[in-house]
């Protein structure tokens, strides 16, 4: 299943994915991308189109600093790694999504 558009999607639930995966230690684009899927056990691909539009919307915010480096395959590739802002902006939202996810446990488990 592809990650569904924008619309779909919680605000910052992107955000939130890749801020978690960059949380590991420095890591390009493709690899997060890479990583998404694999954790969600190939539930969500992130595009292209959506994950860079985001990875720069984060460095723009001070929550990812980025840097060129090799890449494992040679080549050239801009690594992302969390500042020190984006570590408590991390926090903060993961604890937001236990809160609302517990919640929407509570009325399902009602219904």
């Amino acid at each position: 299943m592809n990650i569904p558009s924008k619309s779909d999607l919680p605000q910052g639930t992107l955000d939130l994915l890749i801020l978690r995966t960059v949380a590991h230690g420095p890591i390009h684009g493709y690899a997060i991308a890479q990583r998404i899927q694999q954790i969600s056990r190939e539930a969500l691909q992130v595009q292209q189109g959506s994950l860079y539009p985001a990875l720069h919307r984060l460095e723009y915010k001070k929550l990812l600093a980025a840097e060129w480096a090799e890449s494992e395959s040679g080549r050239k590739a801009k690594f992302y790694k969390l500042t020190a802002k984006g570590r408590a902006h991390l926090k903060s939202e993961t604890e937001g999504w236990a809160r609302l996810t517990e919640a929407v446990a509570l009325i399902l488990e009602e219904a």
